[in-house]
């Protein structure tokens, strides 16, 4: 019995310091891919190419409806489907602003595996890079306030659209 509590013990550790390994691991990946508000206004400023995509979900827009200069709005879920509209080719930052940056960096993730290399997220997203002062204009395009919930019927409109 003590015996079989030992290997127990013993499969549980190997197990809790291979999950840590991993976290570790994804978590230098992630830092890998940043890029500060710093960092990314310095880019710009040389006026070296960099493509700047917002993947905020809609109701972060509708709350904070300014974009930063030179950016496309990309909503997640094109994204997540399928990350062609970022080209592989050239480099682009995706930002947004969930805590945690957790809309960039599930876009960053999902371009990552399909071996989208040239992407970052801005770290801290939207409200890192207005804390530094750096400027930001109002988003006028339109958009829809599609989410999962507010999904329209099969062929319908989605009633949440902003025109």
């Amino acid at each position: 019995m003590l015996l079989t509590l030992g290997a127990i013990c013993v499969a549980v550790l190997f197990l809790l310091i291979v999950l840590g390994m991993r976290r570790a691991r994804d978590q230098r990946e992630m830092e890998r891919h940043s890029i500060t508000p710093e960092a990314l206004h310095t880019l710009l400023a040389s006026n070296q190419e960099v493509l700047l995509f917002d993947v905020r979900q809609p109701l972060d827009l509708l709350a904070h409806s300014e974009i930063i200069p030179g950016a496309q709005r990309i909503p997640p879920e094109e994204v997540f489907e399928t990350p062609s509209p970022i080209p592989k080719e050239k480099d682009a930052v995706v930002y947004c602003t969930c805590p945690g940056d957790k809309t960039s960096r599930a876009v960053l993730r999902r371009a990552l595996a399909m071996h989208f290399f040239r992407i970052k997220f801005l770290r801290g997203g939207l409200a890192a890079w207005k804390a530094k002062g750096y400027p930001v204009e109002p988003y006028r395009e339109v958009f829809h306030l599609y989410t999962p919930s507010l999904a329209p019927p099969s062929g319908g409109r989605n009633p949440a659209t902003l025109t």
